[in-house]
């Protein structure tokens, strides 16, 4: 059913815990399957020098949490504000079709920090308005159960 990889991130996660001070930080959820991720990002010079996250939810939610935080570290913010989910599960060499959903909360946690640290320094963040009600933060979407 998974994948080596993401049995390996999910067991062995990668950039768990918090920053303090950070940057950027971005908390998605879905009430109905009780994922929620919080991503922390420590950006310099326009990169991301440090990132952590703290996930609640199912293996394939840690693990695309710990997938999407190997992506964007050390990137530039330029660079991760193309991070897509259908990225995140091809680093993961697939998931299940019912978990995809994970890799887009993964995702919008990441655009969620970026658009507080741009929302910090005063910079636009209609680059990052891709919100199309997946995290089901909003109730807009349905996902189906875990």
């Amino acid at each position: 059913m998974y994948t080596e990889k993401v049995m390996d991130h999910f067991a062995n996660p990668r950039n768990v815990g918090e920053i303090e001070n950070a940057d950027g930080v971005g908390e998605v959820g879905n009430a109905k399957c009780g994922d929620i991720m919080k991503i922390y990002l420590k950006i310099d010079n326009d990169v991301v020098s440090d990132v952590k996250f703290k996930t609640f939810g199912c293996g394939a939610a840690i693990a695309t949490s710990s997938m999407a935080t190997e992506l964007i570290k050390g990137k530039s913010i330029s660079e991760v504000e193309k991070l897509t989910n259908k990225a995140v599960v091809e680093a993961l060499g697939g998931l299940p079709a019912v978990k995809v959903h994970c890799s887009v909360l993964a995702e919008e946690a990441v655009k969620a920090a970026l658009a507080d640290y741009y929302t910090k320094i005063g910079r636009d963040t209609s680059s990052l308005n891709t919100c199309d009600g997946c995290c089901g933060a909003c109730g807009s979407h349905d996902h189906g159960d875990h």
